[in-house]
């Protein structure tokens, strides 16, 4: 069993959609950018396990406050804890508790913070995926894609909310997330389609594509990624289960939020979400409104 239920699917598609929050302060969604300080965060050393904590606990309480970070909040003269505090019990009630301890432990760190990183980093930032694709069939295009660094920083943070339903560290199934599309820094993503044109010599591919990213990390961190790539190509361990569950969650979640958006109404937009909300000059926007036929 995947541990996963429908009740947590809103969940994950809120977490998802950090992908796509942008905002003034830096280049990328939210999910890039964080993709990116974890790594940097590796890199000068700082324990695997921290950087897994300091991420996903600035995942779930970016899913309410965006980019109103600890550093953003603190900026703004504002005491940050207690506002992160209320951001993270809104979404977090779906952490095994295991997993949701650790991470309130870090709210008060912030978010890693940025520092230099391996070429692979930016190759993945703008290496887009393939999105739906078939053998013998013609690619689906969904617009704007996801890049590689997003793919990889969801996936990285769902196998950590997944490792306690499967009994597993959530440390190296981060790591498997944060590297298990390392060779996309130098192999354009094709998708199915390709994999199957290629063949025999995917594996060939994957493995020289792979290693040359490794070889930009030192030796230590290479060895620690490498161990948490090993299991993930089957099922057998705690540690791949909860990869896979991640890993296939946010394949599809990401297909999906492209035609949820499709299906999205007015009725949802201006009366489940009250886009023109209460206020003192509500009733006249509603005049507006009903006046140009939109309510």
């Amino acid at each position: 069993m995947s541990g996963l239920t429908p009740a947590a699917l809103p969940f994950f598609r809120e977490l998802g959609d950090l992908k796509r929050i942008h905002s003034a302060n830096a280049p990328g969604s939210i999910a890039q950018r964080l993709f990116t300080d974890a790594w940097a965060a590796l890199l000068r050393g700082e324990p695997a396990g921290r950087v897994m904590e300091q991420v996903t606990a600035a995942v779930l309480v970016a899913a309410r406050l965006g980019d109103l970070d600890f550093g953003t909040l603190q900026a703004l003269g504002l005491d940050p804890l207690p506002v992160l505090d209320r951001a993270f019990e809104e979404v977090a009630g779906e952490v095994h508790s295991a997993v949701r301890d650790r991470l309130r432990a870090a709210l008060p760190e912030g978010r890693p913070y940025a520092g230099e990183v391996p070429a692979f980093v930016a190759a993945l930032a703008r290496q887009p995926r393939a999105g739906v694709t078939c053998p013998g069939r013609p690619r689906i295009m969904l617009q704007p894609a996801e890049n590689h660094a997003e793919h990889c920083l969801m996936v990285a943070v769902y196998g950590v909310l997944a490792s306690g339903w499967h009994d597993a560290d959530p440390v190296p199934v981060f790591l498997s997330g944060l590297a298990h599309h390392l060779h996309n820094a130098a192999m354009p993503d094709s998708g199915y389609s390709g994999e199957i044109l290629l063949g025999d010599a995917l594996d060939t591919a994957i493995a020289n594509a792979r290693n040359a990213a490794l070889a930009q990390l030192p030796d230590g961190l290479a060895q620690q990624v490498s161990a948490a790539l090993a299991p993930i190509g089957g099922d057998a361990t705690g540690e791949a289960r909860a990869f896979h569950v991640a890993d296939v969650l946010d394949r599809v979640l990401e297909i999906e939020q492209h035609t949820r958006a499709a299906r999205l109404t007015m009725n949802t937009v201006l009366g489940e979400y009250g886009l023109v909300h209460d206020g003192p000059v509500k009733p006249f926007h509603d005049r507006i409104l009903m006046d140009a036929g939109l309510l």
